[in-house]
């Protein structure tokens, strides 16, 4: 299966960590364009000007959307951030929704918090992700 890898930046070294444990079965894995240079650089994410610039320039939003429509399914890393378990910025919403449109398959590696705390997980819910729980072999 061909899987984009969605989720916030900041869990940029993960996102290496879980491609290589999906291609060792048997995935193809899509990580987002500009993963070496968060890699290289993890103030990047927190500069807020030198990030917008970078993400104007290189229209990063639309490249991960057109590697999501190319996908078979994406897989969002919603590590804890924030103080938020199961933590799903706007930018993976958005990119959730374009999967949704796209009548891909939406895995969630942890489940998300309740609704009645955050607002955004009604959204979340309406999608009706696969949550793996960390499983890999769920992604099918």
């Amino acid at each position: 299966m061909k899987i984009t890898i969605c989720g916030s930046m900041t869990f940029a070294k993960q996102m290496v960590e879980v491609q290589s444990k999906l291609e060792k079965k048997g995935h193809t894995v899509i990580l987002p364009s500009d993963i070496d240079t968060h890699l290289s650089n993890s103030t990047f994410i927190d500069n807020f000007e030198q990030n917008l610039k970078h993400c104007r320039e290189a229209d990063m939003l639309r490249d991960h959307y057109d590697a999501i429509k190319k996908s078979d399914a994406i897989l969002v890393l919603n590590y804890p951030k924030n103080n938020i378990e199961g933590y799903i910025g706007t930018s993976t919403l958005m990119e959730m929704a374009i999967a949704h449109h796209y009548k891909k398959k939406i895995f969630l590696l942890n489940n998300v918090p309740s609704y009645k705390d955050y607002r955004w997980v009604h959204e979340v819910l309406i999608i009706n992700p696969q949550v793996i729980n960390g499983d890999f072999t769920k992604i099918k």
